[in-house]
């Protein structure tokens, strides 16, 4: 099973407690397995405790990328967490780590 960082680059950023990732795929072939693969559900139990609220994903397949957007992803945001990165910008790299199967559904 690939990885997204086989499949894709990433990027983060946040707001607040919300963390958002930005999903590129490297080509439409990738594109094709990460829109199988990339689903919410899959992302909620592969981040587990990380991600405390609703994980969202914006399919964009003009080009060829999603939008996850993770809420509650950020212990409560920089000002009130105890997170050591409190700024979100790790969640790509954990992301990326994530192993993409089409049987997600």
């Amino acid at each position: 099973m690939p990885t997204v960082h086989e499949l894709a680059f990433v990027r983060s950023g946040d707001k607040g407690d919300i963390s958002n990732v930005v999903v590129l795929a490297r080509d439409a072939e990738a594109f094709d397995t990460l829109e199988r693969g990339l689903r919410p559900a899959a992302i909620s139990a592969f981040l587990g405790e990380l991600v405390t609220g609703p994980v969202v994903v914006h399919t964009l397949p003009k080009l060829h990328a999603f939008n996850v957007v993770l809420r509650g992803a950020l212990g409560g945001g920089a000002t009130t967490t105890l997170r050591f990165d409190e700024t979100g910008k790790s969640m790509c790299a954990i992301l990326s780590r994530m192993q993409v199967t089409s049987d997600h559904r």
